[in-house]
């Protein structure tokens, strides 16, 4: 799973679903930290969900998946802010700014609340619950146009770095690949995730991967500054492309999730 939001998104709309169990959602997020812990950043999000506000003894995940539950939650989408595209955060404020700093959050959008993971210390994960002014729903992203977007992305980028000269191989890059693939936090889908989805997810994962490793420079080898940049420009179509993936994996299981339960007599 590419974040801790997204992981939560999923989990936990499997749960209020019927499709998991609570210690599922617990056994999910723990690849992102050994403890979570949960507060408020505002007064209306602490009366709402009743969470201690920021700065006070804070709650646990069973806590906030419990005030999920009773305030009637089914879908949580998952938005992965970059400076320049900010859709899905409802404007400015500080739900906006903790967003964008930790570049994952989860937005509730009927109930005009968000949440945004934080590592505050050594295997502590803390998620705080912020008042959302005014809350957009994101624009629907279909499974198959993300899956095409990736390889148009792909082609792109490929064409534009061999330009460069940037794109020349590199001793060990497999190795190199497989060791940043090893070192993520490995998360394992609920059942009755759509397949589509893990396909569309695991294929942004290895280019995520691949992107990591093509922003940074041979050993002992070096760019100039406008080559760089050049780079950068490069790679953001593809970057774009994994984060349109991304969300469109998750927000399309949590779509699915809910209209299962939708469906049940």
């Amino acid at each position: 799973m590419c974040r801790p939001s997204a992981t939560l998104a999923v989990w936990s709309s499997a749960w209020l679903n019927g499709a998991a169990a609570s210690d599922d959602v617990l056994d999910a997020l723990a690849a992102w930290g050994e403890a979570h812990d949960v507060v408020a950043a505002d007064a209306p999000a602490a009366e709402a969900f009743e969470l201690p506000l920021a700065f006070h003894r804070a709650a646990t995940p069973v806590q906030l998946l419990m005030a999920l539950r009773a305030q009637g939650v089914k879908m949580a989408q998952l938005v992965l802010p970059v400076p320049g595209d900010v859709r899905g955060l409802g404007g400015g404020g500080p739900f906006a700014e903790a967003a964008l700093r930790c570049g994952d959050a989860v937005v509730l959008t009927e109930l005009g609340f968000g949440l945004v993971p934080e590592p505050i210390a050594e295997g502590l994960m803390r998620w705080t619950v912020y008042s959302v002014p005014t809350p957009v729903p994101l624009e629907y992203q279909s499974l198959p146009d993300a899956e095409h977007g990736l390889t148009d992305a792909i082609r792109a980028s490929a064409g534009a770095l061999q330009a460069l000269d940037v794109a020349s191989d590199r001793p060990g890059v497999r190795a190199e690949l497989s060791a940043h693939l090893r070192s993520r936090p490995q998360v394992d889908w609920p059942a009755g995730t759509p397949a589509r989805a893990l396909r569309v997810l695991q294929r942004a994962e290895e280019i995520s991967a691949i992107l990591a490793i093509a922003r940074t420079d041979d050993p002992g080898g070096a760019l100039s500054a406008s080559a760089a940049s050049r780079r950068a420009e490069a790679l953001r179509p593809l970057s774009d492309a994994v984060r349109t993936a991304r969300t469109a994996s998750v927000n399309e299981t949590v779509r699915v999730f809910a209209e299962q339960a939708d469906r049940q007599p």
